[in-house]
């Protein structure tokens, strides 16, 4: 396999973990609204797509939620309870590292939000976002995963053939979407197997 010139990570479940049951509760606790109704304005309505996507703000999606249930708490409140739920992967750091060390390109392109991605760049974890060249989130080009324009819109920002990008990303329609964009993609389970996956295209990162 040809050695990529540009490495792209998701964000979610490869960088850090994240759980969004945990957002829908705390919501509900901090709002008083049940949880089940809390996840079907999020989800059902599309709310949630919107934010990633860019198209609806945060205040704007405050302001639906709060009409939708009822709600009072503030926009802030409600960026807290949402975006409180990300853990680093902790196994990811080394690789990072060292594919930093090694001389590659990265980049992170991810399906996120402007609360979840503002919570994030102000948590301190080391490697966010200095460790990374280029940054694609969904909600700042106004494209999302898998759409083929988000593919296309990353690869023109790398400068790079679409045979040259290598990604990973946990969830397979993602990696399916970026094979046929061109891209050589593998879908993420641990560290270990994109060490692996990693060093089968000629790329070393000294673990």
């Amino acid at each position: 396999m040809n050695s990529p010139e540009y490495i792209f990570l998701d964000l979610g479940n490869v960088i850090v973990h994240f759980d969004h049951k945990k957002a829908v509760e705390q919501i509900s606790s901090l709002s008083g609204i049940p949880a089940e109704t809390v996840r079907s304005t999020l989800w059902s309505t599309d709310l949630q797509t919107q934010l990633e996507r860019g198209t609806t703000d945060w205040p704007t999606a405050c302001n639906l939620f709060r009409e939708a249930t009822g709600a009072t708490s503030d926009n802030d409140q409600l960026a807290r309870a949402a975006s409180t739920i990300f853990e680093i992967n902790h196994s990811m750091i080394p690789v990072i590292a060292g594919l930093q060390r090694s001389g590659c390109r990265l980049g992170i392109l991810s399906n996120t939000c402007a609360p979840h991605w503002d919570f994030l760049l102000s948590s301190g974890y080391a490697v966010m976002p200095g460790r990374f060249d280029l940054i694609v989130c969904s909600h700042l080009v106004n494209l999302a995963k898998p759409d083929p324009a988000i593919f296309e819109r990353a690869q023109q920002l790398a400068s790079v053939s679409a045979d040259k990008i290598f990604f990973t990303d946990d969830i397979v329609a993602n990696v399916l979407a970026a094979q046929q964009a061109g891209w050589d993609a593998v879908p993420f389970t641990s560290a270990a197997a994109l060490i692996s996956a990693l060093w089968h295209r000629g790329v070393r990162v000294g673990l």
